[in-house]
């Protein structure tokens, strides 16, 4: 799956484009939305490679802390709306037990980031449905929990099977010690999967509870997305492709 859909720009380690994925009657359309860890490291060329992409939107989904720690330059072509997804400051009492219990980091919070934050997911899908015209990339940091959270809702309302839905983020996975090296970080997985194992489940297991668990009814009613941002995100935004 990986190396079909691969995004290959310089500086990124785990871009992807998310069409070609399993729908009904068919898959969805390649070319119009990607994900992505941080675009800050993106060379030039790297740069390049998305314009020949056609993306033309970034929506970044990390904290205002992060993103003020940016020190690449971005080409005049991309636009780039901020997302904070996470909502640190906002909504401690959704993140205490989290970072407590070290789960932050794990799939293990997913489900109920989207069951009782559902408006920061709602915004991040705004913002992909309301992009101009060109491709959309979103991505956070390593492009894992909050990308993988979005890609989880973006992929469900599209009706991309939930298998698909799994394998997709597992390429996360299987991406990141790379991503890590990249930038002299020590690979994680196995603190990662042994927080999972200590809650009965793995990291496979958990993603997949949280994409079971996932009431897209419910999450639409109270995302704040209206009838033409679910038809764009249905369609993979091609009305403006």
């Amino acid at each position: 799956m990986s190396d079909d859909r691969t995004l290959h720009a310089e500086g990124l380690h785990n871009g992807r484009d998310l069409g070609g994925l399993p729908v009904p009657g068919g898959v969805t359309p390649s070319g119009r939305v990607y994900r992505s860890e941080s675009v800050d490291r993106l060379t030039p060329s790297g740069w390049q490679a998305l314009h020949d992409a056609g993306i033309r939107t970034v929506v970044d989904l990390r904290a205002p802390s992060e993103t003020a720690r940016d020190t690449g330059e971005r080409p005049g072509w991309v636009t780039t709306v901020v997302v904070d997804h996470d909502g640190l400051d906002a909504e401690p009492r959704f993140w205490e037990p989290y970072w407590d219990t070290g789960l932050v980091g794990t799939p293990l919070y997913y489900g109920a980031h989207l069951t009782e934050l559902p408006e920061r997911t709602g915004a991040a899908l705004r913002a992909i449905a309301r992009a101009e015209p060109g491709g959309v990339l979103f991505h956070c940091a390593g492009g894992r929990d909050r990308t993988g959270i979005v890609a989880l809702a973006l992929l469900t309302l599209d009706g991309v099977r939930r298998d698909a839905i799994v394998a997709d983020h597992l390429v996360t996975v299987e991406n990141a010690p790379a991503l890590l090296a990249s930038i002299g970080v020590p690979s994680n997985e196995d603190r990662i999967e042994a927080l999972c194992a200590q809650h009965g489940t793995s990291v496979a297991g958990a993603f997949r509870a949280a994409v079971d668990g996932f009431d897209a009814d419910r999450f639409v009613e109270r995302s704040g997305l209206d009838a033409d941002d679910l038809e764009a995100l249905r369609t993979f935004r091609a009305q403006v492709a």
